[in-house]
């Protein structure tokens, strides 16, 4: 059985990996683009233009609100769920100071 090393790494590096995770599936982009369109939009909306069952497009909702990337309300049928922007800029910030830190490393090597 695998052991869980998770605990070995930095929570900026876990968190990083836990929205990249949530992200990494086409049609939770094109959700995330559409409420950034839309600014706030009803769980029908997203289901009227995505190509998916409306059982597939929650679950990628679920997912997307479970790594905190969209918040929702549910009242009753209708569901209104928006971005939510503090996490994007949480993400960009660790994204960039990662991609900072590659670069800076690759620049004081010489790499192949």
């Amino acid at each position: 059985m695998a052991i869980n090393k998770k605990e070995a790494f930095t929570d900026t590096d876990q968190q990083l990996a836990d929205l990249c995770k949530a992200m990494a599936h086409p049609a939770r982009i094109a959700i995330l683009r559409v409420l950034a369109e839309r600014s706030t939009c009803i769980c029908g909306e997203i289901v009227e233009v995505m190509p998916l069952a409306q059982a597939t497009v929650s679950q990628h909702l679920k997912e997307l609100l479970n790594a905190g990337l969209i918040k929702g309300t549910i009242d009753g049928k209708k569901s209104c769920y928006c971005i939510n922007w503090e996490t994007f800029k949480n993400f960009n910030l660790a994204f960039n100071t990662l991609s900072g830190d590659m670069e800076q490393a690759a620049l004081n090597q010489n790499c192949c």
